[in-house]
Formats: C-alpha cells, sequence, structure tokens
C-alpha cells in the first residue's frame, strides 16, 4: 500500500491510500477520477478534534484542485468541438455553440449556469493564470475565483492579464481575506488599469435591469428587482415612507408587511394581487372535496399544502385587513392513467400546438423538460422535429425554456421519448452522452417506475397501454 498526498496547506495534509498495483499514472483520465470517490469514501474516519479540522482544510484543497481541473477540461472541450464542428462544414460563427450546454449537463446544473461556467473556465485558463494557480493549489475557491474573473470582465485580455499579474493570487495575496476585500482589490485595480471601460461598464450596467421571482420555503417567494441605483433606492424610500405613514395612522400590520402589501397593490392595481391572472393551481378532487391531505401543485412554484390550496380556493388569496376583491374559481377537470400518473393523450394534426393542447403540456411538464433546467417554460415544441416526421402530439411535445429550445436545434443534438413510463425526454448531446428527465408527478400519485441511468443507454421501447377504464379524476 503507498500513499499519494493530493493536497498540502501548511500542514495540513490528506494523503489518499491506493493500491500500489493500479496503474494511475496510465490509465484513462476518466477512469482515474471514476475511482477518486471511491477512494476517498474509503478512507478511515478522523477521531480527533485536529484531525477533522486537517481533513476538512485538506477536502477544501482538494475541491478547489478539482474546480480547477473541471476549468481545464471545460475549455479543452470547447475547442475540441470547435475543431469537429469546423471540419463539419459549420460557419465559423456558429461554431462552439451548445458547448455551454453539455457543461451544464455534465455537472447537473442549468443551461444558465452552464453558460456561466465556460466563461469561468476560458478566463481563468487562458488570460488569468495567477488566479488559476492560486485555485488549483487551494489558496481561492471557485467562488471567489469567480469574483475575481467578474470585477475584471470589461477589460481587454492584455488588461487583465497585467490586473491577475498585479494582485497574484498564487503568491497568499488574498489569505485571510473575505469577499468584499477581494472584490475591492479587484476593483481598484481594474480601474488603474482602464478607467473608460470601467466607467462605460457601470453606465451601460442599466440594460441589464429585470425582474425574477423564485420559491421560498411555506408557500412563499421571493420577488426581486435588478435597478438602476437611483430608481432602487427611490423604489424603496416609497414604499419606507407609505409603512411609516400608516403605522403612524394606526395600521395594525408591521413595517415590512405594510411594504409587501404595497408592492403588490402598485404593481397589479388590486390589493390581493391575483385577480384576472390564471393561477393553474392542480390537486386531486380528494384534496378538493373530501379534505385530503395531499398536497396540491402551484404551476410556476411547486408543491403547496392542501389546507393551504383549498384556503386560497374557497377564502381567496390573503388581502389587507378590510379590503375584499372578487376572485373567481374555475375548475378544469384532467385525467390520469392509474398505473403511470400521466395525464391521457391528445392529438392534433396541426404543426403548431394548439392552445388547448399547449395549456395541457404545460401542466403536465411544469417548468422546462431539459435535465437539470427548471426555468419557467417559455417554448412549446416538438421532442421529434416536425421536418423529421415528429407529429403534434401530447406525447411528442415538450415544453422548454427558449434557449434550451434553440439549444437542441445544434448539430448533433438530438431528443427522443422512451416508451413505457412517465413521460420521459431523452437527450443526446454531440459527444453521445444521454441524459433523462421525467415529467413531475401530478398531486395524487408517486412515480413507482425504477429510474434509469442518467448517462446509460436508451431506454427500452414499450408500447403504453394507458388503463382508460380504470382513469382516475383529478
Amino acid at each position: 500500500m503507498e500513499r499519494i498526498r493530493t493536497s498540502q496547506a501548511g500542514n495540513n495534509a490528506m494523503a489518499l491510500p491506493v493500491d500500489a498495483s493500479t496503474p494511475w499514472e496510465s490509465a484513462q483520465p476518466g477512469a482515474t477520477l471514476a475511482g477518486l470517490a471511491a477512494v476517498i469514501g474509503s478512507l478511515p474516519a478522523s477521531t480527533t478534534s485536529g484531525e477533522l479540522v486537517n481533513e476538512i482544510r485538506a477536502l477544501e484543497d482538494l475541491k478547489s484542485a478539482i474546480t480547477a481541473r473541471q476549468a481545464r477540461a471545460a475549455v479543452a472541450l470547447d475547442l475540441a468541438q470547435r475543431r469537429e464542428q469546423a471540419e463539419a462544414g459549420v460557419p465559423t460563427a456558429e461554431q462552439g455553440r451548445g458547448v455551454a450546454a453539455q457543461v451544464a449537463l455534465a455537472r447537473r446544473e442549468s443551461p444558465n449556469r452552464g453558460s456561466r461556467l465556460l466563461g469561468l473556465a476560458r478566463a481563468l485558463v487562458i488570460e488569468m493564470p495567477h488566479t488559476m494557480a492560486a485555485l488549483e493549489t487551494g489558496q481561492l475557491n471557485e467562488w471567489r475565483a469567480t469574483l475575481l474573473v467578474k470585477e475584471t470582465a470589461c477589460l481587454s485580455i492584455e488588461d487583465r492579464a497585467a490586473v491577475d499579474e498585479e494582485l497574484a493570487p498564487d503568491t497568499g495575496t488574498f489569505n485571510g481575506s473575505g469577499d468584499r476585500v477581494i472584490i475591492a482589490a479587484a476593483k481598484a485595480a481594474a480601474y488603474r488599469r482602464d478607467p473608460r471601460s470601467v466607467t462605460q461598464r457601470a453606465s451601460q450596467a442599466a440594460a441589464g435591469r429585470r425582474v425574477s421571482l423564485r420559491p421560498a420555503p411555506d408557500t412563499m417567494t421571493i420577488l426581486t428587482a435588478l435597478l438602476p441605483v437611483a430608481q432602487g433606492v427611490a423604489a424603496y424610500a416609497a414604499l419606507s415612507r407609505h409603512a411609516d405613514s400608516a403605522r403612524s395612522t394606526g395600521d395594525g400590520r408591521n413595517r415590512g408587511q405594510i411594504m409587501a402589501d404595497t408592492l403588490v397593490e402598485r404593481v397589479t392595481g388590486t390589493p390581493g394581487g391575483v385577480a384576472g391572472i390564471d393561477l393553474q393551481l392542480v390537486m386531486t378532487d380528494r384534496t378538493l372535496f373530501q379534505g385530503d391531505s395531499e398536497p396540491a401543485r402551484l404551476q410556476g412554484y411547486g408543491i403547496v399544502p392542501a389546507e393551504w390550496a383549498r384556503v386560497l380556493l374557497t377564502d381567496g388569496p390573503t388581502e389587507p385587513e378590510g379590503q375584499r376583491q372578487e376572485f373567481r374559481v374555475m375548475i378544469r377537470r384532467l385525467y390520469t392513467a392509474p398505473g403511470s400518473g400521466e395525464l391521457l393523450a391528445m392529438d392534433s394534426k396541426a404543426r403548431i400546438f394548439p392552445q388547448r393542447l399547449r395549456r395541457f403540456i404545460e401542466v403536465r411538464d411544469d417548468t422546462c423538460r431539459t435535465p437539470y433546467c427548471d426555468a419557467p417554460i417559455r417554448h412549446m415544441d416538438h421532442v421529434v422535429p416536425w421536418h423529421n416526421g415528429g407529429t403534434t402530439t401530447l406525447n411528442n411535445g415538450a415544453g422548454l425554456c427558449e434557449a434550451c429550445n434553440h439549444t437542441k436545434e445544434n448539430p448533433g443534438w438530438s431528443a427522443s421519448v422512451p416508451h413505457g413510463q412517465t413521460h420521459t425526454l431523452e437527450v443526446r448531446t454531440p459527444t453521445g452522452h444521454i441524459y433523462q428527465s421525467k415529467a413531475p408527478p401530478l398531486p395524487g400519485h408517486e412515480d413507482a417506475s425504477p429510474p434509469a441511468p442518467p448517462d446509460g443507454p436508451p431506454a427500452s421501447e414499450r408500447p403504453l397501454e394507458p388503463q382508460l377504464q380504470h382513469a382516475r379524476q383529478t
């Protein structure tokens, strides 16, 4: 038995026991790295407090080194794909498309995150060798390396490399420094190199203003607005003044509640903020009529408690005291096959998905069906393209975000729907890797089918025969 030392930080080190007969140096990189997790898992557990601290530090260093290796692999993949696309006759302007999506799938991340990870990798490997070296040796983690890349993004390649050399993170410049110190140092160095570009970047930042929504626990959401500083401060000040005024006149709500209620009312024009909006609340008949505890699903949010869903339908949304609004409930019946819990099929001969079929698929898919992407559905498209014989049917339809719908049109990408299981989208990338995602189970059903391996061969095709006579209403 020999020991291979994986990380060193002062006296903090961790050694990985490896069988001396294992040809690690000559093995294929993929096979070697695949065994690394098993080797780490087989390490004897630390017992004393000092050993545990050393282990935590060594594992952190190892994480940074692995992140650096991932960055180099991502850049190498980008170059290899561009070369292969050039040989296939893809125009220069289109070469490299789809690479970020492949990185995202391999890292089990969303396409948006994959694009940012590929950009980070290019900057580190090609333009910022000192930051890359600091990441490889554990002096920076991935997040802090990202901060340095982000704050120098507006510079030319030459100026960015100069800032990287000036800060020299690999010499321990940022030892003991927090995020704010790193950001401030990078900003100052960038401004000294090219004040005009930094100023121009600030003036153009307003073009990136946006509003986003993401789920929060306990049937809450986080509504975020990225605004120019003057507009953001003005909006917050207006809400704050209104809250102070309302409190001074005896309003029983606390300051934060008043600000939140006022924001909703001023944006939507109604106190509760829900009138005129189709909420798409999916629940079983048992939950609606029989007091069952099976959770419901709110499109665009996720799973919500049964009691909360019933209260929403019977009493309407929570509103400020003394204010009521008209709240109309319309019930649509959906039918599912009892074995799979899948919505029953609906066909159309049209090339464009009819509105009712679109709504049907949106209820089934909930969010973008690309593996690891949970962005809102923006496009409704054929899994097997229309020009390749794909039909406009429920089974051949998928809800996708805009980016994923464009990615699947790149050369070498394909998709299919294996039969015999809950509606599954199988995506094949130009490298031959296969990824799958299943439509989320509707309320009242649990997916009992065994999960397919994420990178394995295509699932066998078996005819799906829903037992229509036993279909259950939800």
